[in-house]
């Protein structure tokens, strides 16, 4: 529940802030910018349904889950910068303000079933019919996007100034909203009655968010970035144990971003103009 409030809270108030968000006259690609940062995440419960052919078809309802943000790693490994949940952004300016971009979004995110629930298991399995409350202990059931939930995205983006240095006439900092949807390819590995299997990647459904948050520009084109993300994924088709095994599940997400980016103006690609040659 806390993760859907924050989505409808991010899409409300992006429409209240900017009444022109969509309304861009002619794109006119002027630059682009660069993100790298982490993400906090927390996940709506979820009915997780497991099936493979005449093998077991079954659902576990209202299954709690949680991120992995992982930033212990770095006393072992201080230079491997992707191992905690983190987040890129690569996106383009339409209009010389930069006030309107398209961004290409990506979080990785973990998502981790928490163990030792008791919740209801339903369905059936190698044909037999199954309706009762179960343990879920460490090699009964474990289902764990960690190589990653990764939710791949396109957003538009809309910015508005808020804070301006008068002395070098640029901005301090700006709101920064966005909107859009992708694809989500996890790597999940998945324990089912005492067998495990570490999946591939592999495109299993969609997602959509909304995102709301600030940028702070300590120098002209280096900025810093914090935004708070609000979502719904949708994990049709992910890989479980055995040939056709597959699991099912959709959950409502909230994040926490942080990162540090960079501005890069397309003004370099302009040639400047040669003087005429005189004629002698």
């Amino acid at each position: 529940m806390r993760s859907v409030i924050i989505f409808l809270s991010v899409l409300l108030t992006a429409a209240q802030a900017n009444a022109q968000f969509l309304k861009l006259d002619k794109p006119v690609f002027s630059g682009m910018y660069f993100q790298w940062g982490y993400n906090r995440d927390w996940y709506s419960k979820s009915d997780i349904h497991f099936s493979n052919g005449n093998k077991y078809d079954f659902t576990i309802y209202d299954v709690v889950a949680k991120d992995k943000p992982d930033f212990s790693t770095f006393k072992e490994h201080p230079l491997d910068i992707t191992i905690p949940q983190n987040s890129y952004r690569i996106g383009v300016y339409l209009n010389k303000k930069h006030t309107h971009a398209i961004e290409l979004n990506y979080d990785h995110a973990k998502y981790v079933q928490v163990d030792h629930q008791t919740l209801r298991m339903k369905g059936h399995i190698n044909g037999k019919p199954v309706d009762v409350d179960t343990n879920l202990g460490n090699y009964v059931v474990h289902v764990e996007h960690t190589n990653g939930a990764n939710f791949y995205q396109i957003n538009y983006v809309g910015m508005s100034e808020i804070w301006h240095n008068k002395n070098k006439n640029r901005p301090w900092a700006t709101a920064v909203w966005k909107a859009g949807g992708g694809i989500v390819i996890p790597k999940s590995f998945i324990i089912l009655f005492y067998q495990k299997l570490d999946n591939k990647f592999h495109v299993a459904g969609y997602m959509f968010s909304g995102e709301l948050g600030s940028r702070f520009y300590p120098f002209k084109n280096l900025f810093l970035e914090a935004t708070v993300k609000g979502g719904y994924a949708n994990y049709l088709n992910s890989l479980a144990v055995g040939d056709d095994g597959r699991i099912s599940h959709s959950f409502w997400f909230g994040e926490v971003i942080g990162c540090v980016g960079y501005d890069m103006s397309f003004g370099f690609l302009k040639k400047k103009n040669k003087a005429p040659v005189q004629p002698e």
